[in-house]
């Protein structure tokens, strides 16, 4: 439950309804998050982190498909339910195959398990990759 209640549209101030315009604009999308929804009862903290995902999200260097995958990725290791399920959506809508979101589930099992046994034996960097 949050612990902010949503802020819809209507209810919106000016500021708020600015950003939500620009995040439909962006998406080519009417929806609104909840989590832009919620975030909307600080209208600062909802422009910085929506500028952020904007920013940090859009092409670049890498792929948008490969910067979803990683942010599922971060997500499910920092075990937030409402981030795995949006950006998995969201990196199906950008071509993710079953395919590879078994690899992915496969990828983040693996480095969990092997950080915490690495840490577990405190194995200490090898000289050649300082």
């Amino acid at each position: 439950m949050a612990l902010w209640q949503k802020i819809e549209y209507e209810q919106a101030s000016p500021a708020v309804r600015a950003v939500f315009d620009d995040i439909r604009a962006t998406r080519s999308s009417d929806y609104i998050n909840d989590v832009w929804k919620v975030l909307a009862n600080d209208p600062g903290l909802l422009e910085r982190c929506w500028s952020r995902v904007k920013t940090v999200m859009s092409a670049g260097a890498l792929d948008p498909l490969t910067k979803e995958l990683i942010y599922v990725a971060v997500s499910i290791a920092n075990s937030c339910e409402y981030c795995v399920g949006t950006h998995s959506a969201s990196a199906r809508a950008k071509g993710m195959t079953d395919a590879q979101f078994g690899e992915l589930l496969a990828v983040v099992g693996l480095a969990s398990e092997m950080n915490r046994i690495v840490t577990g034996a405190q194995v200490e960097l090898d000289e050649r990759y300082r």
